[in-house]
């Protein structure tokens, strides 16, 4: 069912923080929050709310103001804050929005802009900036970025994306602000100091970016973390398959590596695993294997965890083999 305008303007301002809807709705009259009131009602009730619709609101929103466009009425706001507050507290509002928005979110515009946009701008920033910003972007998007880059800026920004080293919220919103400048100049289109970037979250997300991007470019943008940090680059290279991405790996994949490995070490790898990942290794398996599975696992007591995570990495070993010679095909994701 699609939204009203209405819908969507409620939606827009649930989206903020409770302290900054409320700032907002001082501005309006009572028959406007009285009429936002409703359609909040309506659409939690009608169960039609949703983090997914709340999301392409915001993206909807916020692509409208970094493209330099007018706000529309028909789409959005103005509809309902022309008929109630009319156009000088209609920009008021819209600026508050923008602003909060912005707050919560820095890098907000910039994962709406055009991959080649971001690696143009990207060309010619600090490579440490130029990090922060691929680590904000989706993975599949960064490897987009970094597949438009020249090899070197595309080598400095993978050497400081895992540097291993935190990055505050502080420098962060400066780097945002910076980008999202320059990107407003070429017209092509949270916030409280601290530590954010954990390095194994980071080094995990560099090592999925690189994972994505092809075989030649890859492997020699690893040999060039490993030139810099071996330690590091081992750690990269380990982290572009892991357990949980099983489900990822697509059955013919999954069948390829699973046909090297035992029945014991399979039923101890399944022990207590994840109900979507066991599903998934036991439908790639034939039949007979399967029910060999079954046989070891009514034969095996209780076992060590330590056993059960060595099964789990023989596993995950032959399917880093696999994708080290670029043979490991992962389900398509948007």
């Amino acid at each position: 069912m699609a939204l009203t305008n209405k819908q969507k303007a409620a939606m827009l301002l649930m989206s903020l923080d409770a302290a900054t809807a409320a700032e907002l709705a001082r501005g309006l009259n009572s028959e406007a929050v009285q009429a936002l009131a409703v359609e909040l009602a309506y659409l939690d009730a009608a169960g039609l709310k949703s983090n997914e619709q709340s999301a392409d609101i915001l993206k909807q929103f916020c692509t409208s103001l970094t493209a330099n466009e007018e706000f529309q009425l028909n789409k959005f706001l103005n509809e309902m804050l022309l008929s109630t507050v009319g156009q000088e507290k209609t920009e008021e509002i819209q600026t508050q929005i923008r602003d909060a928005l912005n707050k919560r979110d820095p890098f907000i515009s910039i994962r709406s802009t055009d991959p080649q946009a971001i690696a143009s701008i990207l060309a010619d920033e600090h490579p440490q900036a130029a990090a922060v910003v691929l680590s904000e972007l989706s993975t599949k998007k960064s490897s987009v970025v970094l597949g438009l880059m020249d090899e070197d800026v595309r080598r400095n920004a993978i050497n400081r994306m895992t540097a291993r080293e935190t990055v505050t919220a502080e420098a962060r919103m400066r780097i945002a602000e910076t980008i999202c400048g320059r990107l407003q100049t070429v017209s092509t289109q949270g916030a409280d100091g601290g530590p954010i970037v954990q390095p194994e979250q980071s080094l995990r997300k560099v090592a999925v970016i690189l994972r994505n991007l092809s075989q030649e470019i890859r492997d020699g943008l690893l040999g060039a973390i490993k030139e810099k940090d071996e330690q590091v680059g081992e750690m990269v290279a380990n982290l572009m398959i892991v357990w949980e991405d099983i489900l990822q790996v697509t059955d013919r994949s999954l069948q390829q590596a699973l046909r090297g490995i035992d029945a014991k070490n399979l039923a101890l790898a399944l022990h207590k695993a994840d109900e979507g990942i066991a599903q998934k290794m036991r439908s790639n398996i034939s039949e007979r294997a399967a029910a060999t599975v079954d046989e070891e696992t009514s034969l095996m007591s209780s076992p060590k965890k330590e056993e059960v995570e060595d099964a789990k990495e023989k596993i995950v070993t032959v399917l880093r083999e696999i994708n080290q010679k670029g043979e490991l095909m992962f389900v398509e994701e948007e």
